[in-house]
């Protein structure tokens, strides 16, 4: 499996996101700031609502923007077998007879991604509770929260 093409998959999906979050804050600006929103009296706030909601997408497209600016500045680089993981991992793991791949990154936790192989990658950002257990770890490990078998470090 090839972490910089994971890693430009990851970028893909994010970009695609936020032309997605764009075009969903021109939306609500519009509506924010539209006609049709124009409080008819001073119990209407779908003008004050509608501003509320480009608010939160501006903040949900900048979040996007800051995940692909940590992407473009991620250098990936490869682990030897025994080598802690961290940051830019690739782990191979067991869970109940399944194997699943896990990508540490700076951003796009949450995200499944699918390898140039075919095998489908789950992104895990550095705040989630896996990726934080998973950290300074070693293939071999046996984890136990969740129960799982760290195979492989890429």
């Amino acid at each position: 499996m090839n972490k910089t093409r994971l890693v430009e998959t990851l970028k893909a999906e994010l970009s695609r996101q936020y032309e997605r979050a764009v075009a969903a804050l021109t939306g609500s600006r519009e509506a924010a700031t539209g006609t049709d929103t124009r409080a008819e009296n001073k119990y209407d706030t779908r003008g004050l609502e509608a501003s509320y909601l480009a608010a939160g997408q501006a903040g949900q497209a900048d979040e996007i923007l800051r995940a692909i600016s940590l992407l473009e500045m991620f250098e990936v680089r490869d682990f030897d077998f025994d080598d802690p993981i961290e940051s830019g991992a690739l782990i191979e793991a067991e869970k109940d007879d399944e194997i699943l791949y896990y990508l540490l990154a700076p951003a796009g936790g949450g995200l499944v991604i699918t390898s140039d192989t075919g095998e489908e990658v789950t992104v895990l950002g550095p705040g989630s509770p896996l990726s934080r257990n998973l950290l300074g770890k070693t293939a071999g490990t046996v984890l136990t929260d969740p129960d799982l078998m760290i195979l492989e470090v890429f």
